[in-house]
């Protein structure tokens, strides 16, 4: 492993006076499960390793009826997973956090830096996705906020610049009759990255049975995780009949633009793509 200078600044001011000072590759770190990894196999070689987890905004973990959800920067996803609004108002973010690797993994990596490390196969931002999460960005300009689907620029890039951090992402409150699920196909039982996950979320009006919102989130099928948004529209305003869910799966799988690898060929992943959603779709109705 090379060298690199390391702080641990205990405000946002702080942090970011740090980061308008330092020269090099600057790496925030708030669980490291990602980073670490990255330093010791020299894929990265940063100057600088800045700790956010003594910043209180990034430990940030609340939830409001009428604003919806926070989400520091810090928090790690076994505590995300287990907060039980969370479990209650946004089930697929509490199901993807159980992915996230090992239960040690879980309980040291963060949610932000899940977002962050922004792999394709991320487990948590497909859900993320679809409740319209919001990425809250602190630099030297003050703060700007950016819809978590306009943060990933690529694999491994995100809408940060040099002298930024995130700081939270934020949810809007779930909608009336809503609900969510997020799945993921693996070639192993446990601990290992998506083949290909979808997350969904659909609200329903109880009255005609319509869908009144629907958010279809993709992982592992594209440069980015990406929203099948032509399956959104297929859905919204009609019956969530078993017809239309097919028809939502197959146009999802119109959406992604999977590579062939090690873990399966791009026709397997568009063929997972189509199961996953019908199935994330009908556990998604509400009960």
């Amino acid at each position: 492993m090379q060298p690199f200078d390391y702080a641990a600044p205990p405000t946002l001011e702080e942090a970011l006076q740090i980061l308008s000072q330092a020269s090099g590759l600057v790496r925030p770190i708030a669980g490291g499960t990602d980073l670490i990894a990255q330093i010791k196999e020299r894929r990265i070689a940063p100057s600088l390793v800045l700790n956010v987890k003594e910043i209180a905004e990034a430990n940030v973990l609340d939830y409001d009826p009428g604003q919806g959800l926070r989400i520091g920067a810090a928090v790690s996803c076994s505590d995300v997973a287990s907060y039980a609004p969370v479990a209650a108002h946004y089930p697929s973010l509490a199901q993807a956090c159980l992915l996230v690797g090992s239960t040690q993994i879980q309980n040291r990596g963060s949610v932000g830096g899940n977002v962050c490390n922004a792999a394709p196969s991320a487990d948590t931002v497909p859900p993320l996705l679809t409740y319209d999460a919001v990425a809250v960005i602190a630099g030297p300009g003050g703060s700007r906020r950016v819809p978590l689907e306009d943060f990933f620029q690529g694999p491994g890039k995100t809408a940060l610049q040099p002298q930024e951090l995130l700081i939270e992402v934020l949810l809007p409150p779930p909608l009336p009759n809503s609900n969510s699920r997020y799945l993921r196909f693996i070639p192993r039982e446990e601990m290992d990255i998506a083949v290909a996950g979808v997350g969904s979320m659909v609200a329903v009006d109880p009255q005609t049975n319509t869908c009144t919102r629907a958010r279809i989130a993709l992982a592992s099928v594209a440069p980015t995780p990406i929203r099948a948004k032509e399956a959104e529209r297929r859905l919204e305003g009609s019956p969530l009949t078993e017809e239309a869910i097919r028809e939502a799966g197959e146009l999802a799988a119109s959406a992604c633009s999977p590579i062939s690898d090690i873990r399966g060929s791009a026709a397997y992943r568009k063929e997972l793509v189509k199961v996953l959603t019908r199935r994330t779709l009908s556990q998604s109705l509400p009960r």
